[in-house]
């Protein structure tokens, strides 16, 4: 068992939640006066959810 890796697995997955929830509800960003824009949630959420489902198999898998 890798508990680091875990955890770290836990945190993307938390991230790629919030990004899907970001694009359901459309949400909107702003960074001073720039509004980011929903795609950048697409591919955040992409990575993120790659990310996670990735590490909690590292983490599980057996050697």
């Amino acid at each position: 068992m890798k508990p680091f890796t875990k955890i770290a697995s836990v945190i993307f997955g938390i991230i790629a939640l919030l990004h899907l929830l970001r694009l359901l509800l459309h949400a909107e960003i702003f960074i001073g006066s720039f509004q980011l824009p929903l795609f950048i949630s697409i591919g955040g959420f992409v990575i993120t959810a790659i990310l996670s489902i990735g590490l909690w198999k590292e983490a599980t898998r057996r050697q």
